[in-house]
């Protein structure tokens, strides 16, 4: 048998000795978190919500005494910091994406991994879990604290459905910061993403008093009022009825939340899988 022998120019293949795997979602879930934990947004955006919930709530705490958690739940105090801790929620949710396409890094996020529908749906995962641990911890220390300092006999009559709340209320604060990760990923500007969801937190209560002022859409107003961001919280934080108005069960605000989200979610797949960064 004659053995084959190779010419100088014949090109000779290439092995490489480190293990090639196939990329997966799972490569681009800590690709995502190391980014997350590397900027120093993240941590102030986090802090912020952090010492706002619990600082305000904490504070609540210490004003309140045993029997208005009679009427109130106690991770109610928890709410006044949410209120405010919501943005730095929304926030964050924007500079998940906006910030890449303000320092160009987009470009080398594609160009190491060109599934660009893997890469967001791996923001998505990555910030919503995020988002939603550190929005119920947060939530959940200051509802502990109320707990162990007003624990009166007839405080937390209804303690389970309380928690329960508390814990839809964290999910729509993390369907809001989902919501602004999708308005960045549509509009590609901090600036301007941030400025959209402070109107949508903020423009609905007006808009619903503007409303109700003309008979003819009154009733349009009223809708309104009664599912703006702040009513919805309230309610689910354990607010009466007498205390924000009457409005539609919270498991119709929780869908309408999911539905919008859901939308401009699937809106930014289309726009960011055809255009170019």
């Amino acid at each position: 048998m004659t053995p084959t022998t190779t010419t100088p120019d014949q090109p000779r293949s290439y092995s490489s000795p480190l293990p090639t795997p196939r990329p997966h979602l799972g490569h681009a879930l800590a690709s995502e978190w190391t980014k997350l934990i590397s900027i120093r947004s993240t941590l102030w955006t986090l802090g912020a919500l952090v010492l706002t919930v619990v600082g305000i709530g904490l504070l609540f705490v210490t004003q309140s005494v045993d029997r208005d958690y009679e009427s109130i739940s106690f991770t109610t105090p928890a709410l006044f910091g949410l209120m405010v801790g919501q943005v730095a929620v929304m926030v964050l949710g924007v500079l998940t994406i906006a910030s890449e396409h303000a320092t160009g890094l987009v470009r080398t996020t594609f160009t190491a991994a060109p599934d660009r529908f893997r890469v967001l749906t791996a923001k998505y995962l990555v910030f919503s879990i995020t988002a939603f641990v550190a929005t119920t911890l947060s939530v959940f220390v200051v509802g502990i604290a109320a707990m162990l300092a007003h624990s009166g006999s007839a405080a937390g009559a209804h303690a389970a459905d309380e928690w329960l709340g508390a814990a839809a209320g964290c999910f729509y604060v993390t369907l809001l910061g989902v919501l602004a990760l999708a308005v960045g990923a549509l509009v590609r500007h901090s600036a301007g993403a941030i400025a959209v969801m402070l109107g949508v937190v903020t423009l609905p209560p007006v808009i619903g008093a503007m409303l109700t002022v003309w008979e003819a859409v009154a009733p349009i107003g009223q809708a309104v009022l009664q599912r703006n961001v702040p009513v919805v919280l309230s309610q689910l934080f354990g607010m009466r009825e007498s205390d924000v108005g009457p409005s539609p069960s919270n498991l119709s605000n929780l869908l309408i939340i999911m539905l919008i989200t859901g939308a401009t979610v699937a809106a930014s797949y289309v726009v960011v899988g055809r255009r170019d960064v």
